[in-house]
C-alpha cells in the first residue's frame, strides 16, 4: 500500500513539474526589451483588475462562481502610486501605523517583514497579454508564519558581497530588487511588533521586470528557475526596522 502511495505521489510531482515546464515553454522572449516592458505593464493592469485585498490585506483573485467577493474593490480601483521606474504601490487604508508608532524606513535599514513575494512572467498568447507563469520567492504568511528578517532583495550586507567569488555577485544589483527598495521606503514600519503578532498587511508593491532584474544576472531566489523578464509582486507588513551596523554597509 505504501509503494502504491509513493508511486502516485511521484507521478503527481512529475505532472506538476511538467506543467510548470510546459507553461514556461509557451513563452518566447521578445528580442526588443521594450516589447517585454509593454507586456509587463499590460499584465500588471490585468492583474490589478483580477484581484482584490481581503480583510487581512491578502491579495485574492476574484471568483467566477462565488458571489461573496462581488462588492470587493479591484486593486486598480484602490488609490495607488506609480513611480518613475514603473513600480506601483498601494497603501491599504486603515492598515498603516499611527504617527506615534510609525518608524521611517532608512536606505540601509534592517527590516522585519511579514511578506508574500511572488514573481510573474508576462507574455502574449494569441494576442492576449497576461501573466503566464508564477514563482514563489518568499511566503511567511502561508509558510512559517514567522516574519522574515533582513531579506537580500531589500539590502545585501557587506559580508555577502565581500565573500562573493565573481565580480557580478559583488554588485548590489545582483541581489536587490530596485523597485521594491524604492517603494518600501514610501511606507512606515511598525514599532517592532512581536513575531507572534497577528498580521494585518499594509499594502502591495508591484515591480515590472525592468525595475527588478530585467535580463541581468541575479541571485537564485528560486533555484529551479531564472527570474529573467519576471515582474514581482510583494504583499507585506513591516513589523519593524532598525539601523544596520556600520560594518555591514558597503555602497
Amino acid at each position: 500500500m505504501k509503494k502504491i502511495f509513493l508511486y502516485i505521489l511521484a507521478g503527481s510531482l512529475c505532472f506538476s513539474a511538467c506543467k510548470k515546464d510546459d507553461e514556461i515553454e509557451t513563452y518566447k522572449e521578445p528580442e526588443d526589451i521594450a516589447v517585454q516592458n509593454s507586456y509587463d505593464d499590460q499584465a500588471i493592469k490585468k492583474f490589478m483588475n483580477d484581484n482584490y485585498l481581503d480583510a487581512q490585506g491578502n491579495i485574492k483573485a476574484f471568483s467566477t462562481t462565488d458571489t461573496s467577493d462581488d462588492n470587493e474593490k479591484k486593486l486598480i480601483d484602490l488609490p495607488y502610486q506609480t513611480l518613475p521606474s514603473g513600480t506601483i504601490y498601494i497603501m491599504r487604508d486603515g492598515a498603516q501605523p499611527t504617527a506615534a508608532e510609525g518608524k521611517t524606513i532608512g536606505n540601509s535599514d534592517m527590516l522585519t517583514l511579514m511578506i508574500r513575494a511572488n514573481a510573474y512572467l508576462a507574455g502574449s498568447t494569441d494576442g492576449n497579454v497576461s501573466f503566464i507563469s508564477s514563482l514563489t520567492i518568499s511566503n511567511t504568511i502561508n509558510g512559517s508564519a514567522l516574519p522574515l528578517v533582513d531579506p537580500l532583495y531589500y539590502y545585501v550586507k557587506k559580508s555577502i558581497r565581500v565573500a562573493a567569488t565573481t565580480g557580478v555577485a559583488q554588485q548590489r544589483s545582483y541581489y536587490e530588487v530596485e523597485g521594491f527598495r524604492e517603494a518600501i521606503q514610501k511606507f512606515k514600519a511598525f514599532n517592532d511588533l512581536p513575531s507572534e503578532h497577528p498580521y494585518n498587511l499594509q499594502g502591495v508593491i508591484i515591480v515590472p521586470s525592468r525595475a527588478a532584474f530585467a535580463r541581468d544576472p541575479h541571485y537564485p531566489y528560486n533555484p529551479q528557475y531564472s527570474l529573467r523578464n519576471y515582474s514581482m509582486v510583494f504583499n507585506f507588513q513591516v513589523y519593524g526596522t532598525k539601523p544596520r551596523p556600520a560594518d555591514e554597509i558597503l555602497d
